[in-house]
């Protein structure tokens, strides 16, 4: 990517999350007053995690699980996870306030996933490119492995698989959007998150 990509990249992100968060805070404001009462806890879930340049930053989400300690992989099985969280992952709700993030440039609305430390912040060689991307909310890794948590659910080793077969073919579908990004796929991306 040039560096005009990039600054095209980043104008489309704040036009569109002031946008989306004008015309979906009424939705964002009931998702997180009911995700509060089903989670007995914050609405708002904000974890820790890697984003452009290594660097750390809070990614925003509603809350879908109880507020239990336990692994970051998470599958359909996971039993901390709620009735109406399960929803709200479904129809991707749980994402909405990330437009917040995309807005104040933590993340953009297309590219890597922003995963805990432990992951990203670990690439080496020329993984480490995928570096120069903020954090997406969607992109062409997220719609492949959109029903990761089925996945995972079917495997004995859940954290293993991820670690071994899933997390590598992220990486690589990662470089490859790098290396290979234009705006029109971008567009292409969010469409396909939207109503694929």
């Amino acid at each position: 990517m040039t560096r005009r990509d990039f600054a095209v990249k980043r104008a489309f992100d704040i036009v569109a999350a002031a946008l989306g968060l004008a015309v979906l805070w009424p939705l964002i404001g009931v998702t997180w007053y009911l995700a509060g009462r089903d989670t007995g806890a914050s609405g708002f879930f904000r974890q820790e995690r890697i984003g452009r340049g290594g660097r750390r930053f809070h990614v925003i989400k509603l809350r879908t699980m109880r507020p239990v300690e336990g692994t970051t992989v998470t599958t359909t099985a996971d039993a901390r996870i709620t009735p109406l969280g399960a929803r709200f992952r479904r129809y991707k709700l749980d994402e909405l306030p990330q437009l917040w993030n995309v807005l104040i440039g933590n993340m953009s609305f297309v590219g890597p996933r922003p995963d805990v430390p432990g992951f990203l912040d670990r690439l080496e060689g020329e993984e480490r490119e995928i570096l120069q991307l903020r954090a997406g909310i969607t992109g062409p890794a997220s719609i492949r492995y959109r029903n990761e948590e089925e996945i995972l659910a079917e495997v004995d080793d859940p954290e293993r698989y991820n670690a071994e077969v899933i997390w590598p073919d992220k990486v690589r579908l990662n470089l490859e959007y790098l290396r290979n990004w234009s705006f029109r796929k971008d567009i292409k991306y969010i469409l396909q998150t939207l109503f694929g």
